[in-house]
């Protein structure tokens, strides 16, 4: 029997293990992908993207009143989880400032690649009350994610989506001059070229079905723009941080996710160059993997609880 996931964050709301049942009432559908594995757990294989994007329906529609979530097949289909933690991590962080968990619209947030699945700016608004936007470069992306957006038409005055036109750019014809941000968010593409993913792909899959498969299977999904860009994740982040610089006074926390641990001392050596105030990293346990989130500000401590 499955016990508590006590790596994941203790406000996360998916500690426990799945309740099926429960699960399979909001998405009949699901009880197909279903079976009881060897130690007699009921689960699903992970490593069909079918079954991977009726669990997060579920999920969504359970635990955050999310309704009719669906994605194309071709996009990143995240794990809840995981993302929730992002999310409740950024609460603690904030909370450091102002001496308790922020909830309600007082807090603003920024997903930077908030994808077709819009799932960081549900599970903010879901769990805190925060206002959102969700940005993307890709206009089919930011189409599904206002999809989303219509069939729970209560989100439509507080998460919003703004397309980036221009791929050399992050903060940059999104955040205009009266804009004012606690926090900006982003889970950038984590691999350099499509080689790159195929190969880290066909390793996570065989790590979730212990075979020796050789064909690459993206079980959770993912275009180019969602899973690699030139230089990888070492470029996107070094861009966002000097982008950074530029909108210092309007984002309190800027704050990004790491994958590759080797690729955190030159990030904060160019954090200490461009002046960052308070540098913090902290870490994430998702399941198998570890995974790291970096924060920074320029605005003194001081001043932080002005922003709330």
């Amino acid at each position: 029997m499955s016990t508590e996931k006590s790596s994941l964050h203790t406000r996360n709301l998916h500690r426990n293990p799945y309740d099926f049942d429960q699960l399979i009432s909001c998405v009949p559908e699901l009880k197909h992908y279903v079976f009881v594995n060897a130690y007699q757990t009921a689960t699903i294989n992970f490593s069909l993207p079918k079954a991977v994007k009726l669990l997060n329906q579920a999920l969504l529609l359970h635990f955050y009143n999310i309704k009719n979530w669906d994605i194309p097949d071709t996009n990143l289909c995240p794990p809840i989880p995981g993302r929730a933690d992002y999310i409740h991590y950024i609460a603690d962080l904030l909370a450091e400032d102002k001496s308790e968990v922020s909830t309600g619209n007082s807090v603003s947030g920024l997903d930077i690649g908030t994808g077709a699945n819009l799932v960081y700016p549900l599970l903010a608004h879901r769990s805190y009350g925060w206002k959102m936007l969700g940005t993307d470069i890709n206009e089919a992306s930011l189409e599904n994610a206002q999809r989303i957006l219509d069939h729970n038409p209560d989100l439509l005055p507080v998460i919003h989506l703004k397309q980036q036109r221009d791929s050399h750019h992050i903060f940059k014809n999104i955040i205009e001059s009266g804009d004012r941000f606690t926090f900006s968010m982003c889970n950038p593409p984590f691999h350099d070229s499509e080689a790159s993913a195929l190969k880290g792909n066909l390793r996570k899959t065989k790590n979730i079905n212990k075979s020796k498969s050789a064909k690459p299977l993206l079980n959770f999904g993912g275009q180019q723009s969602e899973l690699w860009c030139e230089g990888g994740e070492i470029a996107f982040i070094s861009k966002m941080i000097e982008e950074s610089v530029q909108y210092s006074s309007q984002i309190l926390w800027f704050t990004c996710l790491v994958s590759k641990k080797d690729n955190l001392y030159k990030l904060n050596s160019l954090l200490k160059k461009v002046k960052a105030l308070d540098i913090k990293t902290i870490d994430m346990a998702q399941g198998q993997k570890i995974s790291r989130m970096l924060a920074w500000t320029f605005v003194p401590q001081k001043d932080r609880k002005a922003w709330f």
